[in-house]
């Protein structure tokens, strides 16, 4: 394309990259959106209230009697439920780190898989996404998105608790 039409080539590379500052700007928007959202649920309570909601579950999940790992690895799966995009990740990094350090493998794997997965209520990248794209209907995907991650956690979760056990 560049020695055949350099013109063209020209034209669309600086086409491209104007889309994709466009679309960078346009998620920027979404995450800080986003991330303020968190930053106001972490100050007032509300994101301890959910990954204490989450705790009870998490602690059998995990099989870990660790409470601040459990804690931390409860907001990674808050935050990551609630679609907030980098967030809990330095969340999940500190809990994994504990996991290990505490030999606690299984409980690390099962984050992993959780994290790889992602249970989530509102997917909030593929929405700004598709706004940004000039959809009219892009909240659509909520119902499949909630399915296919809820299919893909529980089957993750799943197959890491069959292999654990069988190497057992």
């Amino acid at each position: 394309m560049l020695f055949l039409d350099p013109e063209g080539f020209l034209s669309a590379l600086l086409s491209g990259g104007q889309k994709a500052a466009t679309l960078t700007l346009s998620l920027l928007a979404v995450y800080s959106v986003w991330l303020g959202f968190f930053k106001v649920a972490e100050r007032s309570k509300l994101s301890e209230k959910l990954s204490r909601a989450v705790f009870p579950a998490a602690k059998k999940l995990f099989r870990s009697n660790d409470r601040e790992a459990l804690m931390l690895a409860s907001c990674n799966l808050s935050a990551n439920f609630l679609g907030l995009p980098g967030a809990p990740t330095p969340l999940g990094k500190r809990a994994a780190e504990r996991f290990c350090a505490a030999g606690e493998n299984y409980a690390a794997d099962m984050l992993f898989v959780l994290n790889a997965t992602s249970l989530q209520l509102l997917p909030t990248t593929v929405i700004a996404l598709r706004l940004s794209y000039g959809s009219g209907s892009s909240a659509d995907i909520f119902l499949p998105t909630l399915l296919a991650t809820l299919f893909s956690t529980l089957l993750g979760a799943l197959l890491v608790f069959l292999t654990r056990k069988r190497r057992s």
